[in-house]
């Protein structure tokens, strides 16, 4: 279940630092917000899907291990991206 082109297009141009900028933390962060409730209203839906919870665990825990890498090198950064993203951090 990939994200559609054009969400994907308008979150990278919501929250990269440039125009060229794809892979920063801020984008990635964004990107595995959008598959991670893309993912949780299908398993609302289909409660028995276990690779899919697995997957899900595992773009969490990206997530997570991404959030933490910007408080630690970009505070501003970090705070602006949680509270954009509407995250409870």
């Amino acid at each position: 279940m990939p994200l559609a082109p054009e969400k994907k297009t308008e979150i990278i141009k919501d929250f990269a630092r440039d125009g060229k900028d794809t892979g920063s933390p801020e984008v990635q962060i964004a990107i595995l917000t959008a598959r991670i409730a893309q993912v949780a209203t299908h398993m609302r839906a289909n409660k028995q899907d276990a690779h899919n919870r697995r997957g899900l665990v595992q773009m969490v825990s990206r997530r997570n291990r991404l959030l933490r890498y910007l408080r630690n090198t970009d505070v501003d950064a970090y705070k602006a991206t949680i509270q954009k993203l509407g995250l409870r951090k």
